[in-house]
């Protein structure tokens, strides 16, 4: 396995230099930024990535201002709550992505954050609060106890939310099996630990976030 500083000057020299490569790199945000991060925003996030899942992203995109009012501002207690009636009418509303399916999503993901809130004291300070180091575990825990954020739809949600988080995309993959990490894209319990491993070394070594380290994997191959 390389070295993280031999794997960022495979990417800066992809990406016109080291310069240029650290213009294109984002740190997340602290812990104490995304606490303040009020249940709603993590709802609306989560669910616009479940929506977004296997469906043109900028149709969400440009229909999301929909979504926000038919969805109430995605405010957890009221979603959690969502009854036959409100389904009924959401399946026929033209604001929205009539698919029945991850409109329930919204429901069962409100009813998991008020869990978390209730064990936390909110969901934000639950997601804040993860180690960085087993952040395979949170990945875990999204795809047991949520509702359609297993595979990549919670990790570009955490990402997009600005927790420090890793992207097992295609790009980042392929370096990893470059690397003699893993031999293919990673599923089981195993090969998601090999690939913690492999971070939390990189992160050792750079004192990088895993949100910049996975960028330039990714941008080492694409």
């Amino acid at each position: 396995m390389r070295t993280f500083d031999e794997i960022f000057a495979i990417a800066a020299e992809r990406k016109g230099g080291t310069d240029a490569l650290e213009a294109l790199l984002t740190p997340p945000l602290s812990p104490e930024e995304l606490e303040r991060i009020p249940d709603h925003r993590w709802l609306s996030q989560f669910s616009k990535n479940v929506f977004s899942a296997g469906f043109n992203w900028k149709v969400i995109e440009n229909k999301w201002p929909g979504f926000e009012e038919a969805f109430h501002g995605f405010d957890v207690a009221r979603c959690a709550m969502m009854d036959d009636v409100w389904f009924d009418e959401l399946i026929q509303d033209t604001r929205i992505v009539r698919h029945g399916a991850k409109i329930q999503s919204v429901r069962d993901n409100a009813a998991f954050l008020q869990e978390l809130a209730a064990e936390h004291g909110t969901a934000a300070k639950a997601f804040a609060t993860w180690p960085a180091d087993d952040y395979v575990g949170l990945l875990q825990m999204l795809k047991t106890r949520g509702t359609r954020l297993g595979g990549t739809s919670g990790q570009y949600a955490l990402r997009f939310i600005g927790l420090d988080s890793f992207i097992l995309s295609r790009d980042v993959v392929a370096r990893l099996i470059a690397e003699g990490v893993i031999d293919k894209a990673p599923t089981s319990k195993g090969a998601l630990a090999k690939v913690q491993e492999a971070f939390n070394e990189w992160r050792r070594q750079s004192g990088r976030s895993l949100t910049e380290i996975s960028r330039v994997l990714a941008m080492s191959v694409g």
